[in-house]
């Protein structure tokens, strides 16, 4: 791996970790301050109705992580023109079915009393709609900011895209607050933050233009043959979304189905906690996922591999670190952060740290299928095991109780790893033996040794 890879790998860990730490921000600071200036019904109000809107992200299929993926490896293999007909191609189909989707909320809006179908009461008939309005437009030309993003991963900038969109979500997050803090209500709040949303994909369309020459907007290389061929895939990404649902609120919904909703609130709120750990491993797929199609693009099967060895032993490093922080602390924090309500259990804990520990190793190998298009398979193996897992968690729930349901979540991580782990490896001509050997395997530049000599060159010399 040589030294801008490995540059460009740190730059998108960093950027990663900001994206998070602004969400997180973002996710903290919020519920005091509308609390704080709203009701509490109002403030409920709009968490339902701004809900809504974000189901729209679903428009654009998959398109912006198949073009991401497609331009990356064209640019790879220094073939532009065709990274061009790519992005044209999506940006013209993205724009076309988003165009349309606002023409049927409008429609819908018009037509149906939505107020009264959510049953609210703080918000007015007219308020509701035109919220919905503001923010379904928002979310929907944001779909453009993933192919504007992926401009960015086919010439080796990702970290700089990340790091861009997670300055304007906060940007437009202030903005946001400034009308709830002056009084305004619901509907100026959301007018508000649409615009900011709005505006920054704007600037971010300008940025791409003047960042990259060779990217240009208009349809002269558009071409239908390159978004019939890009279908399937984009598709098959559809899959990973609807298998998350079923993983997660499938399961709660069987638990709760055999066991009384107390149950889900205890199973629930332990598996919440289990999970920190997948905020990690994700920072690591999202990182490795470009230089991966890089790597492919480039036709480099050694640099390949070794993308793939190092995420998947970074992942299970990281998870197996959180997991042992969770067994110490977890159960404590778990009592406190629920005060007292939920009772900890560190057998349940258990049983959904070892869930995470082999989702992290399928979930980080599978990044190299997704990052070159070969994700359909994928994509069905996993629709299938956790729809077959949400059935067995009822009948272990009902036999075994709350250990049984946790324990059913195996079912589907076991599935996994055994489809996933052959077809990465096949992709990066690796075997498994030397695979499993290389997870215990430092790089020398990682040793003791060597970290403490290049640090004894960095040190300045004193003058004489």
């Amino acid at each position: 791996m040589d030294s801008n890879t490995t540059k460009r790998l740190a730059l998108g860990f960093l950027s990663n970790w900001v994206s998070k730490l602004a969400s997180t921000v973002i996710q903290l600071i919020q519920v005091p301050v509308f609390l704080h200036f709203w009701t509490v019904p109002l403030y409920g109000e709009w968490m339902i109705v701004t809900s809504i809107p974000a189901y729209l992200s679903f428009s654009n299929i998959g398109f912006g992580n198949v073009a991401g993926n497609e331009m990356t490896m064209l640019v790879a293999g220094e073939d532009r023109n065709a990274a061009l007909r790519v992005f044209q191609s999506c940006w013209w189909l993205i724009a076309i079915v988003c165009g349309a989707t606002i023409l049927l909320l409008s429609g819908a809006l018009y037509l149906f009393p939505v107020a009264h179908l959510l049953k609210l009461s703080a918000m007015s008939e007219s308020d509701t709609k035109w919220i919905i309005f503001y923010l379904g437009v928002s979310v929907l030309l944001g779909q453009l900011e993933q192919l504007l993003q992926s401009a960015y991963r086919c010439i080796g900038r990702y970290p700089y895209g990340s790091f861009i969109k997670s300055v304007f979500s906060l940007i437009a997050f202030l903005a946001m607050i400034v009308p709830v803090a002056m009084g305004a209500g619901a509907r100026t709040t959301a007018l508000v933050f649409a615009l900011a949303n709005i505006a920054g994909t704007i600037l971010l369309a300008i940025m791409v233009r003047r960042d990259i020459p060779w990217i240009r907007y208009g349809w002269s290389h558009a071409r239908f043959s390159e978004i019939k061929r890009l279908t399937r895939p984009a598709f098959a990404f559809m899959g990973f979304p609807i298998g998350n649902a079923l993983n997660l609120q499938g399961t709660l919904m069987a638990v709760g189905y055999a066991l009384g909703p107390t149950d889900v609130v205890i199973f629930g709120t332990a598996r919440t906690v289990s999970r920190v750990a997948l905020q990690m491993i994700q920072m690591v797929n999202n990182t490795f996922w470009p230089e991966m199609s890089i790597a492919f693009g480039q036709k480099d099967a050694a640099l390949t591999r070794t993308l793939h060895r190092r995420a998947c032993q970074m992942a299970l490093i990281l998870a197996a670190t959180v997991v042992l922080g969770m067994l110490t602390v977890g159960p404590w924090f778990l009592s406190h952060w629920t005060g007292g309500h939920v009772p900890p259990s560190r057998g349940l804990l258990s049983i959904l740290l070892l869930v995470v520990v082999f989702y992290s190793l399928w979930s980080t190998s599978s990044t190299l299928l997704q990052a070159i298009n070969q994700h359909e398979r994928l994509a069905a193996v996993y629709t299938f095991a956790t729809a077959i897992t949400c059935g067995i968690c009822y009948l272990a729930a009902r036999r075994w109780g709350l250990y049984g349901a946790a324990a059913s979540l195996l079912v589907s991580e076991a599935v996994m790893n055994l489809y996933v782990l052959p077809a990465s490896l096949k992709i990066a001509n690796d075997h498994f033996g030397d695979f499993l050997a290389s997870m215990t395997h430092w790089p020398k530049s990682l040793n003791w040794e060597a970290m403490a000599s290049r640090l004894r060159r960095s040190k300045p010399e004193l003058e004489s």
